[in-house]
């Protein structure tokens, strides 16, 4: 059997990414083609190159992050949906948040470890909410008496906040104003990639126990780096 040109393949690739759920990697669209030759994968690249060009500029964009490809809503159109937005979606307290930034940083890094930088206790439901969302995960246990678990981030942190890889992390210091932070959290996928987690980083009003102080922003900033 024939395999179809990269004209033929963009059309299907472009479809079926429309379709998915969640990112699909190219080997992940190859397996789309189930009763007629297997694209190769740099067909498959070719037509992704030309389908992200043809959508630049537009109200929508082709990005790619950690689990792989995905059409989002580009830019310069997310204001106009957040204002119509009829429903506020679920925010988080600084605390989760400087706790995340801390292990995107700092990764592996133990509980311990955390509350010792943030000079506060690390709530029990900040880590479970984190897990659920499947943000942060424990890839090991650290070589030192109770063996305490190693948290890291996930390919889900990566792909919610736009990156490709841990490289992509926008540079600490934007990092250091907290208060800044504004995105909101959905459960749907991001509208928008690349935008740097100081942006992308949402805050919000999930009460933490009043006797926890906070660090100073520039103290934790520094804390980290």
């Amino acid at each position: 059997m024939m395999t179809k040109t990269v004209d033929e393949l963009l059309p299907i690739v472009e479809g079926v990414l429309f379709a998915a759920t969640e990112p699909l990697s190219v080997d992940a669209i190859i397996k789309y083609f189930v009763n007629e030759a297997k694209p190769k994968s740099q067909d498959i690249k070719k037509a992704l190159v030309q389908l992200k060009s043809h959508y630049q500029e537009r109200g929508i964009e082709l990005v790619e992050v950690a689990s792989g490809y995905r059409f989002q809503v580009s830019q310069p159109v997310l204001p106009y949906l957040e204002k119509s937005a009829e429903e506020k979606p679920a925010r988080f307290s600084k605390a989760l948040m400087e706790t995340l930034a801390l292990i995107a940083y700092r990764q592996p890094i133990t509980r311990g470890e955390i509350e010792a930088v943030r000079g506060v206790v690390v709530s029990s439901n900040i880590v479970k909410t984190l897990e659920e969302f499947g943000w942060v995960k424990v890839v090991g246990y650290k070589e030192v008496p109770g063996k305490p678990g190693l948290y890291a981030t996930t390919k889900a942190f990566l792909d919610y906040f736009g990156l490709k890889s841990l490289s992509d992390l926008p540079p600490l210091a934007q990092l250091a104003d907290f208060e800044s932070l504004t995105n909101s959290v959905n459960e749907e996928p991001p509208m928008s990639n690349s935008v740097a987690l100081d942006i992308e980083l949402a805050t919000a009003e999930l009460e933490e126990p009043e006797e926890l102080e906070e660090k100073s922003d520039n103290a934790l900033a520094e804390s980290i780096s």
